[in-house]
């Protein structure tokens, strides 16, 4: 059996696995040695001082001439030589091999893994997969991929807090402050353990997913050796690799967001996107501070559909914004009907403590306001069952969230979402089941076909395909 095939190794409690480190290079690689070293010792491991007393060696290399190149190489063959389990991280892990591969990978392709400069994180994980951690009475308490209060078959992804924009309405700048993007690396690594958890469907969350990566010029992180760009087209290139449904919320309309419609016609993340457009008529967007309008909205939205036909759009809109006129809010039902939007939510405008928008003029009295949120949903709740109606007779992909039972009737179903449903927040697909014995063969999180037989203005119903 080759080294690398080697699973990874298990000690008694009453000792502790050991690590041996290699670190070369300049200081900036020393620090990052010495993070790794220190997490190594906070979670129990112990630290070797040669190849053939450690479970496993850690080469922290460096890439920048060519003198520095081919020390890291032997220094990584030496230890494959005298030890066999060998992670490589630092600058040489980032460089490209003559085939575009790692260039330690093609050199030596029997190294556990590689990964780039500053990776301490994903360094780490590579450890726990070929070295099992120290038992710990306290964190072994915990599931890989943490605590949850969602179901066990979807789990909500947070890429970045806070937010750049300033919404006269909003207040969320306020507490949550500007916008921080998290590390590409740690996303993905914190999606990766959530999907091996048994996570069906990652929801990307954030206040403005469509920013993410601006605050830090689309900086790159390393995943497995590879650099990957901070930055929202990246990521779901990314995430499209782990196997789960990937659905992508609070997704402002800017440009680059057409980067992710062929993903999902190619069916390599679902066909949906929440965009939080809020209004249509540009002196409202104005005063709301919107980054978009009205027009180009409607624009994009064809330029979306045309790419990806089964694209499902939901968003939500404000109602009696203060200083919406009459005709200003026609002009928000008629984009409403010119759009054709699948899911969506209206408010009527409600003052929140600290918001701009309390001190601008002509506010909408309160019963024009809840009046224009009815109106509004009136209107949508029109093209929500045409367009659920269209989907009559096709045959759908869904996953199952719960299995109920009509003790009265007698009668099973499960509620289930396809692409075109988020949790929580949109319709359902309810499939009719047959028995008993049926529905014991569900569970949350089963996989199925369904073939849909009725629709309504929020739900659709269907059978077993």
């Amino acid at each position: 059996m080759k080294p690398a095939e080697k699973p990874a190794r298990r000690r008694s409690r009453a000792t502790p696995p050991k690590v041996g480190f290699v670190s070369l290079g300049c200081p900036k690689a020393m620090v990052d040695s010495e993070r790794i070293l220190t997490q190594l010792r906070a979670e129990g491991y112990d630290i070797a001082g040669d190849y053939a007393g450690s479970d496993l060696v850690v080469v922290n290399t460096c890439g920048f001439i060519d003198e520095a190149v081919q020390e890291s190489l032997d220094a990584i063959g030496e230890a494959l030589a005298e030890n066999g389990r060998v992670i490589v991280t630092g600058c040489l892990g980032a460089r490209r091999g003559s085939a575009g591969g790692s260039l330690v990978g093609e050199v030596h392709p029997r190294v556990l893994a590689v990964t780039g400069p500053h990776a301490a994180d994903e360094v780490m994980a590579h450890i726990h997969a070929h070295l099992a951690r120290p038992h710990d009475p306290f964190a072994d308490l915990v599931p890989a991929g943490g605590v949850k209060l969602t179901p066990r078959h979807y789990a909500y992804l947070k890429i970045s807090e806070g937010c750049n924009h300033r919404c006269t309405f909003c207040i969320i700048p306020s507490m949550r402050g500007d916008l921080v993007s998290r590390p590409v690396g740690a996303v993905l690594r914190e999606a990766e353990a959530l999907v091996k958890a048994g996570v069906k469907e990652l929801l990307v969350i954030s206040q403005d997913t469509s920013a993410y990566g601006v605050d830090v010029r689309y900086r790159s992180d390393f995943v497995d050796g590879r650099p990957v760009r901070t930055r929202m087209a990246d990521l779901v290139r990314e995430l499209a690799k782990l196997g789960a449904r990937v659905r992508l919320h609070y997704v402002y309309p800017y440009p680059h967001v057409d980067e992710v419609l062929p993903m999902m016609a190619e069916g390599k993340v679902l066909p949906y996107l929440d965009v939080p457009f809020q209004h249509s008529h540009p002196r409202i967007l104005k005063l709301m501070k919107r980054p978009a309008s009205g027009e180009r909205n409607i624009e994009r939205i064809r330029a979306w559909r045309a790419i990806c036909p089964e694209l499902t759009i939901r968003s939500t809109f404000i109602a009696g914004f203060p200083g919406e006129t009459e005709a200003e809010f026609e002009h928000l039902l008629a984009f409403l009907r010119e759009a054709e939007l699948d899911r969506v939510g209206c408010f009527a405008y409600s003052p929140v403590e600290g918001a701009a928008a309390n001190a601008l003029p002509d506010p909408v009295p309160d019963e024009v306001r809840e009046a224009r949120r009815a109106r509004f949903m009136q209107v949508q709740s029109a093209i929500s069952a045409q367009r659920l109606r269209r989907r009559v007779g096709t045959t759908t992909g869904v996953i199952v969230d719960a299995v109920e039972h009509d003790r009265e009737a007698g009668a099973w179903r499960a509620a289930t979402r396809s692409a075109g449903e988020a949790p929580e927040i949109d319709g359902l697909v309810y499939v009719a089941l047959d028995d008993e014995r049926q529905a014991k063969g569900l569970r949350p999180g089963s996989e199925i076909s369904a073939r849909i037989v009725d629709a309504d203005e929020h739900d659709l119903f269907a059978v077993p395909a």
